[in-house]
This record gives C-alpha cells, structure tokens and sequence, in this order.
C-alpha cells in the first residue's frame, strides 16, 4: 500500500521528526512532495478546501495512492484538552449552503452526500492506543472559515454536532470518494472555539502539533505493515 500523509501548513509537516531533511521526490503544480518512508509520501498543501482538495488530487492521480491520512492541528468545539487526538468517522462541509433551492444543509452537489465517512476510524483509533496514544473518535466540520467564537460557531455545533472544526478534510474526503482512494484523519487539539483565550490558544499550538508529530509517521508506517 502506498500512503500519503496530507498537511495544510509547512508548520505540521515539519512536525515529523527529521522532515526537514526529508528529499523532495517532485514538486507538483508549486507543491513539493516528500519522501517521509519507503512507500510514504508527505506534502503540505495549503490551508482552505481548494489547496487541499489540489493536493490530494495530484497524490490520487499523478501518484498513485492507495491511501491518504490527513493530519493536522483543529479548533475544538468541546471540552478535549489541548493536544487531544481525534480521529475522524466522518466529515461535514459547513459551508456549503444551496438550501435555497431545497436541499439538505451542508449537501455537496455531484456527489449528493452531506456526511463523508473516513475508513474504518477505530481500527486507526486501536492501532494508536497500541503506539500508547488513546484517540477519541468523532465527526469533523470543514469550512472555508477560520473558526472563532460567536453566532456562526455556535450554529455550526448545534446544526452538525462536530467534536472538531478544521479547513481541509472534508475536501480531501471529496477527492478521494470519486477517486475510490481511501481516507482517513487524525486531528490534534489546538485550540477551543468557546475559549476566552482562544486565540492566544492557537498561536501557542506547539503541544498540540509535537503530539501530532509524534504519531502521524508511526501511524502510517503500522497501516502499511497491514496491507
């Protein structure tokens, strides 16, 4: 099995221990994409769905992948402490409204689907409490926003009910479901969005992208031993 790991932000690539010594194997469309393993590909792509939904269709086709793991810092909507796991069951695109013409909230055309569920999310989640890092397991909001407190973040909890809200997955999850490409995610808590002290939270993030860093390379390496 080949497997990419999927960043948005060059901050979460260098997380892997050694990434920045890590040889390019090419650079695609301005994206370099590196070797992190035998068999493992890693790339940041850019935050917002159409980085990532780029950069996922360039591992898909130009690649070859057999599967995406999605890693990345989140903002939380509960109560998880900072650097908190989170696998993804499913993604959520909360941003994507043609209620006006009666469909469902959250609907993307095309493939008509709200809910874009991740492969098999607790075989991953057993697979990192053997490498000592429990994971809680839940759905992901993705939007084109950066999540802060107020009416919007509180329409978006109560309406999808997402431990998580982030930028990118739900456009990887897209990607790979009409390339037939298995997807999965793990997510590390950066900050929480009904926090006081969100953002002071945020640009303090460095617990929550060492545990990510820590388990993201493990993690594919054990799906690859799988396959």
């Amino acid at each position: 099995m080949n497997i990419a790991l999927q960043f948005a932000m060059p901050a979460e690539l260098h997380a892997l221990p050694g990434a920045r010594d890590l040889p390019v194997v090419e650079t695609v469309a301005g994206i370099p994409f590196f070797q992190a393993a035998p068999g493992v590909l890693a790339c940041a792509g850019g935050v917002s769905k159409v980085n990532a939904a780029m950069a996922a269709q360039i591992l898909c086709l130009h690649f070859g992948v057999d599967l995406i793991l999605n890693a990345g810092v989140a903002g939380c909507l509960t109560d998880l402490p900072t650097g908190s796991l989170v696998v993804a069951s499913e993604f959520v695109q909360h941003d994507v409204d043609t209620t006006a013409v009666g469909d469902p909230i959250g609907l993307v055309s095309t493939v008509n689907r709200v809910d874009f569920p991740t492969w098999q999310p607790e075989h991953c989640a057993a697979l990192l409490a053997e490498l000592g890092y429990p994971a809680s397991i839940g759905r992901v909001a993705t939007g084109d926003w950066f999540a802060v407190r107020g009416e919007r973040a509180a329409w978006l909890r109560d309406t999808f009910s997402p431990l998580l809200v982030e930028m990118e997955g739900g456009a990887i999850a897209q990607v790979c479901l009409r390339n037939g490409v298995r997807f999965a995610a793990v997510k590390s808590v950066s900050d929480h969005l009904f926090s006081d002290n969100q953002a002071q939270e945020y640009f303090d993030f460095g617990e929550a992208l060492e545990r990510l860093g820590k388990i993201v390379l493990p993690l594919a390496l054990k799906l690859k031993e799988e396959a």
